[in-house]
């Protein structure tokens, strides 16, 4: 799934839940716009994306104010639109270009790591010695080309309206010396940075906790306005796995909260990533 998909789908729901709102069968909206009730349907389930001359049609037919009836026509003209990631082409995989593509969609990112500091909060040398054992079969091209999309991703974390993220780092993530002890602690200083930020929550799991949701296995849960667009995230060494049923979505989502009561509260979180940070010279 991409973000066009997942656009595809809030536009076609917010305009079936006005329609509904307002009585109006879809025989109606097609003798008042000319939209055939099939083609409606389609776009109200997502099946077909909606042209953004049609959603100006129903938007004036549902009568909705200025700044709905504007963000309904932007949604439709923009849901297609070709994101900055496409640039580095054969540098990504298939699914990574559909994760980068709902991180730019999503407005709530929950995610438990295992080994990993998670890849939106990973700095440059980190992200790199990462790459550099993980990735086989790369050549130090794609190395450096994944090292810079993995940075501008980051983004997302401080625009204007950004990515609300709460992430679990097992200890063992935290104790880990990834490249080397400056590259580490660099990483460890780049934490205490983004846990300063109001959109950003870090919590550590303890590696002396007892049996816990978080030995499933890491995952993330991308959150967006219609919370029936939520999906979670599986990473895997050559692909990942996305979860979009919905009765599957709320089973990780039970996971994650059972796992953040687990973890150290944020103040301990935070001074045990500090204690880490300045033990290593």
């Amino acid at each position: 799934m991409t973000a066009a998909t997942v656009r595809r789908r809030q536009l076609g729901s917010q305009l079936r839940a006005i329609r509904e709102g307002l009585n109006l069968t879809l025989e109606d909206v097609e003798q008042r716009t000319g939209i055939t009730a099939a083609k409606l349907s389609r776009i109200e389930t997502a099946k077909s994306a909606a042209k953004p001359n049609d959603v100006d049609k129903l938007a004036r037919t549902y009568e909705c104010d200025g700044q709905l009836h504007e963000s309904l026509v932007r949604v439709a003209r923009d849901g297609n639109k070709r994101g900055w990631w496409v640039n580095y082409g054969g540098a990504l995989a298939p699914w990574l270009s559909d994760q980068i593509s709902l991180e730019e969609a999503a407005t709530s990112f929950r995610t438990y790591q295992v080994q990993l500091i998670p890849g939106l909060f990973q700095t440059a040398g980190y992200a790199r010695a990462v790459h550099s054992r993980l990735a086989i079969g790369a050549t130090p091209e794609d190395v450096e080309a994944r090292v810079r999309v993995r940075r501008e991703r980051q983004a997302i974390l401080t625009q204007p309206k950004p990515l609300e993220m709460q992430a679990v780092i097992h200890e063992a993530a935290i104790r880990s010396i990834v490249g080397g002890a400056q590259i580490m602690r660099e990483q460890l200083e780049k934490l205490l940075e983004l846990a300063a930020l109001p959109n950003i929550t870090i919590q550590v799991m303890p590696a002396e906790t007892s049996v816990h949701q978080g030995m499933n296995g890491p995952f993330a849960i991308l959150g967006f306005p219609d919370s029936d667009l939520d999906v979670v995230l599986l990473e895997g060494l050559l692909t990942s796995e996305w979860v979009e049923d919905a009765e599957r979505v709320t089973i990780f989502d039970r996971a994650f909260r059972e796992i953040v009561a687990e973890a150290w509260p944020l103040d301990q979180s935070i001074d045990y990533i500090t204690a880490q940070r300045d033990r290593l010279k």
